[in-house]
């Protein structure tokens, strides 16, 4: 519970922030000025976030643990699978009517609109290459290949964050406030596989 309180209450902080135009975001501002430099590697990274590749990379992870458990016969084998997509699914769900509601304006460096906050491609990225690690990692033996996994996940992750920041599609809080959000949904969505294995294990007992 103290683990959901904390990316929680952190995103409420930041969404108060926004809405209300508060100091946070003035250094935000001085924040973003400093690490906005628009290049072709700022672009390509960005890009980690877009739909058409982080989904395709959790639709493999969600076809590979499905195929695997219902191989070696476990009983709701389909639950991680669909917990899983259902995460992904909850992304714009949830990030479209922050958008509107925050109506936050974009940086300097993009078309002048509004809508920027939380960052759905940060979210995108994150819940996508975060659900895929948490759904293959009970599946690898070798403590060396969990850990190489689990570090190419955080590299795909910041960066496509960094990219965002870099190349000025949001400001630095639009991203956090994006992880804040995406933790609550991975965390929603290991609680729910925990609960599934410990049913199983019973069920097996």
């Amino acid at each position: 519970m103290l683990l959901l309180a904390v990316p929680f209450l952190l995103f409420l902080l930041i969404t108060w922030q926004v809405l209300a135009d508060g100091p946070l975001l003035r250094l935000d501002e001085r924040l973003s000025d400093a690490l906005v430099r628009p290049d072709r590697a700022s672009e390509l990274l960005s890009d980690l976030g877009n739909v058409e590749t982080a989904v395709p990379v959790l639709a493999l992870a969600l076809a590979v643990t499905a195929w695997r458990l219902r191989a070696t016969g476990v009983d709701r084998w389909w639950l991680p699978a669909a917990a899983g997509a259902a995460a992904m699914v909850l992304v714009p769900v949830l990030v479209a009517p922050l958008k509107a509601w925050t109506d936050r304006p974009g940086t300097p460096a993009v078309p002048p609109a509004t809508g920027y906050f939380p960052s759905g491609h940060t979210a995108t990225a994150t819940v996508a290459y975060g659900t895929a690690t948490l759904l293959l990692l009970p599946l690898l033996g070798s403590p060396a290949v969990r850990r190489c996994l689990v570090a190419l996940c955080a590299l795909l992750i910041l960066g496509a964050s960094y990219g965002l920041v870099r190349r000025g599609y949001h400001w630095p809080l639009d991203v956090v406030g994006s992880w804040c959000l995406s933790m609550i949904l991975l965390l929603a969505f290991s609680a729910t596989v925990a609960r599934y294995g410990r049913r199983a294990r019973k069920h097996e007992e």
